[in-house]
């Protein structure tokens, strides 16, 4: 490839596949025109993960293990070092180039002949881009002739496009599902869809977890005082009656009619929230319209104070400056997506890791063991 067709270059260089636990340094070369930035890393060792009772478990450790790899695009790099810190492995060693005009050509720096790969890559923004790029990921994975390529995807976008609701729309949670499908991917592991049905989009096999395990454990060591969870719409009423029970408070929920695209105008409160604490819980907060919406309904009718949380901080448009001038006490969510800079200046917004849950679902997959432990 002449060095002049590309503009950005994204190279990681890590331990080959080959060669047994060694210490790697940083090592920065110098920048130019078409030149590959190289970049050494070196996740520590976490100790082996506990057996399952009953379960039976492949001999040895995952890090000795050759035929277990993962690899990251370029949509949430950090997470993806997050997981394989917490799994003991490295992050599998790639190149990945783009031409003047955008196209992405990417290639695979290590064996992968008949391994267990799982490919790490929320599809958040900018959405096509990224998910072209797990496209071509796991093209050249099923080339290369990996064993079984398992899709790991914290956001799944698209996902709120899963029926149709209109006449003459595209149902394009079910075509991106059929596009992994035929790129390659043997298996899926996805965080909280916006649908539970999209599962059945899919014609391989689908792990969802939820990261209400995460946020729970959070707001139960915040021990609120008169706490009540609140649904902002009747969709999300399994989601946060799941929530509520867990936390062995009150459920209330939000009547709410969406007028257009991210135009939603909130009718009434169902349930008591009068000198409460209020939690609202969502999937996606993406212009933060229906959240603010929703605190200011909720003290309107007498709340103290209003909590929100959700799984994917998409916070696109006007979210951020929404949620500056709400009235909300704090808004946490998960790195499933990566924060925009100025998300990550407002105080008020605070963010948990689902690395940990990742990981061990991954190693519950690669171990062929149960994955329904982690939704406790």
């Amino acid at each position: 490839m002449n060095n002049q067709d590309t503009t950005a270059v994204l190279s990681p260089t890590l331990a080959q596949a080959d060669e047994t636990e060694t210490s790697f340094q940083p090592v920065s070369t110098p920048s130019a025109p078409g030149a590959l930035k190289q970049v050494a890393l070196s996740p520590e060792k976490p100790a082996p993960p506990e057996k399952q009772a009953g379960e039976k478990r492949r001999p040895g450790k995952l890090s000795e293990d050759k035929r277990f790899k993962i690899f990251s695009g370029t949509s949430n790099r950090v997470l993806a070092e997050e997981i394989c810190k917490f799994v003991g492995v490295p992050l599998g060693e790639t190149r990945l180039q783009r031409f003047s005009d955008g196209e992405v050509h990417f290639q695979l720096l290590e064996n992968v002949r008949g391994a267990d790969v799982f490919v790490v890559q929320p599809t958040c923004f900018p959405v096509d881009q990224h998910l072209v790029e797990l496209l071509i990921m796991m093209d050249a994975l099923k080339r290369a002739s990996a064993g079984r390529i398992t899709v790991v995807v914290p956001y799944y976008g698209y996902a709120r496009q899963d029926r149709k609701d209109r006449p003459r729309v595209a149902i394009t949670s079910k075509l991106v599902a059929d596009l992994l499908t035929t790129a390659g991917a043997n298996r899926a592991l996805l965080v909280d869809l916006h649908a539970a049905q999209i599962q059945g989009f899919f014609n391989i096999p689908v792990d969802h977890l939820f990261a209400s395990p995460v946020l729970v454990s959070y707001f139960r060591d915040l021990n609120l005082p008169n706490l009540t969870v609140v649904s902002p719409d009747a969709g999300g009423v399994e989601r946060a009656r799941f929530f509520a029970k867990k936390l062995d408070v009150p459920l209330a929920i939000v009547d709410k009619r969406r007028t257009d695209i991210n135009v939603t105008e909130v009718m009434n409160v169902i349930g008591d929230v009068r000198g409460r604490t209020c939690l609202i819980l969502d999937d996606i907060i993406d212009t933060a319209g229906t959240l603010v919406k929703t605190a200011d309904a909720l003290l309107a009718q007498g709340a103290e104070t209003v909590y929100a949380c959700a799984s994917h901080a998409v916070l696109s448009g006007p979210a951020i400056e929404r949620i500056a001038a709400s009235r909300l006490k704090e808004v946490v969510v998960t790195n499933t997506i990566p924060l925009r800079e100025d998300a990550q200046k407002l105080s008020k917004i605070k963010v948990l890791s689902i690395a940990g849950l990742l990981g061990r679902a991954i190693e519950s997959i690669h171990m062929e063991t149960s994955v329904s432990t982690l939704f406790n």
